[in-house]
């Protein structure tokens, strides 16, 4: 494992104003997005083949990109507006005012040039090495005619590896958006820098009144929720991280293999929910536990519990179904339950895929069961979080290769904010080369990398 020189130049500070006569927009917060407002930054880096030279980024391609984003945010203005949190004890909300701006930073790197292919690869990387292309939201200010402490929400950063390529860096606070709304807007904005006024994407739904909210989850979570101090939520780009970065792939063979695998214990397929998404968490908990050892957690005991928690688009799902372009945050949550001893056993496979596919079967699958106990979310999930827990970030659902400026797919995607999540997540997207595959990417310690790749590829030659 080779690390990379940890320096770059930044070449111009600046700020991008959405192309919009709209003088002001709030949104207010709904239960959903509530349940974001102390979570770490979202942040994401695509890592892009495109040889050019300092000149063709200064001259062309960064008033491109800016003149892009500017028209991009004219249809999505609260991402360059602010949380605004009172300083009182008021609901916080969103808001957009004329001359609010998003801050975009164009950078070089100064390393070796062999540093993009490594960064980009699959193989294990040092997780510090790639903060340095990570944005960081602008600092929160007191805005003392409102009463608010502003928060930002999103910062973009562009850094040029001389003659080999681009990396774009996007971070955002979660209380704006989920993964679907946030990749949304970013293919939004890719397809107007590659198209131009030809670019068709479907307009962001704003409209929270449709959201119906009869138990008042709303309040119930503010009210758990000033118990916290803002302000007190981990922030991003924790150096260092002390982890390593890998990428995974389990291919549509790999799949089909892991399906059936599961299909000869469970016959009857409405017993459980199996889909590729069943098999590849069940089969990444079966790893990490079957390697527990080698990675330097003996102390785990057979009988401790474990959890694995996901977030499932709940758009489809709420009363009266909320359209799929609606902007916000609106995920519902669910927990599959084992004991350490099962997963790690000879076949924790199938016992992770049978949890995995029961919850799914009962509470995402059956109409109304998802949200039935979000009245008590907060309170249910709080202890998980606190016991040994795995989760989800990203899904096969979101095609973040399609994320395409005008110079062809990524060669790389990287969820750079697991980093920092408390507890062993997980990142999922489709993959970029092989049909109907998946790239699954984690952040842990060196040694339990390379003790999970151990399982990781043992156990697909045993299929």
């Amino acid at each position: 494992m080779t690390a990379t020189t940890k320096t770059l130049s930044v070449l111009r500070r600046c700020t991008v104003a959405p192309a919009s006569d709209a003088a002001e927009q709030r949104l207010p917060l709904t239960y959903f997005d509530m349940l974001w407002l102390y979570f770490h930054p979202i942040e994401r880096l695509f890592f892009y083949k495109h040889p050019c030279s300092a000149a063709d980024l200064t001259e062309t391609i960064a008033p491109h990109l800016l003149s892009s984003l500017s028209q991009t945010l004219r249809h999505y203005l609260p991402l360059a507006g602010n949380l605004f949190h009172p300083l009182d004890s008021g609901m916080p909300d969103l808001r957009y005012f004329s001359g609010d701006l998003v801050a975009v930073t164009f950078a070089e790197s100064n390393g070796d040039p062999a540093d993009f292919d490594y960064l980009s690869g699959n193989q294990p990387r040092e997780a510090d090495d790639f903060h340095l292309f990570v944005p960081k939201l602008p600092e929160s200010v007191t805005d003392s005619e409102s009463g608010c402490r502003k928060f930002p929400l999103l910062a973009i950063q562009v850094t040029h590896f001389p003659e080999i390529g681009i990396v774009i860096g996007v971070t955002n606070h979660h209380v704006a958006g989920d993964a679907s709304s946030i990749v949304g807007f970013l293919k939004a904005w890719s397809s107007t820098a590659k198209l131009g006024g030809e670019a068709e994407f479907a307009p962001p739904f704003y409209d929270r009144s449709v959201l119906k909210d009869p138990t008042g989850r709303r309040e119930i979570y503010w009210n758990q929720m000033q118990s916290l101090k803002f302000g007190e939520s981990k922030p991003g780009g924790i150096l260092p991280t002390n982890k390593v970065r890998a990428t995974f792939i389990l291919q549509k063979t790999d799949i089909e293999k892991l399906k059936k695998v599961v299909m000869e214990r469970e016959p009857d397929s409405n017993s459980i929910h199996i889909s590729s998404f069943t098999v590849t968490i069940a089969y990444f908990w079966s790893c990490v536990d079957r390697s527990t050892a080698e990675a330097g957690e003996e102390e785990i005991g057979d009988e401790d519990a474990e959890f694995f928690g996901f977030a499932v688009d709940a758009r489809s799902r709420t009363d009266p179904p909320q359209p799929a372009a609606y902007f916000g945050n609106c995920v519902g949550f669910v927990v599959a339950e084992s004991r350490h001893g099962v997963i790690r056993g000879e076949e924790g496979f199938q016992a992770a895929a049978k949890v995995v596919g029961e919850v799914i079967r009962d509470k995402v699958n059956k109409k109304g069961e998802l949200l039935s106990d979000a009245d008590e979310w907060l309170v249910k999930f709080a202890p998980v979080l606190r016991s040994r827990a795995f989760g989800v970030a990203g899904s096969p659902k979101f095609d973040v290769y399609g994320v395409d400026f005008g110079w062809g797919k990524a060669v790389k995607y990287e969820a750079v904010s697991i980093d920092g999540d408390p507890n062993l997540s997980l990142s999922l997207c489709r993959s970029r080369d092989f049909e109907r595959g998946l790239e699954l990417g984690i952040s842990m310690s060196k040694r339990a990398v390379d003790a999970f790749a151990t399982a990781f590829y043992h156990g697909l030659k045993a299929l």
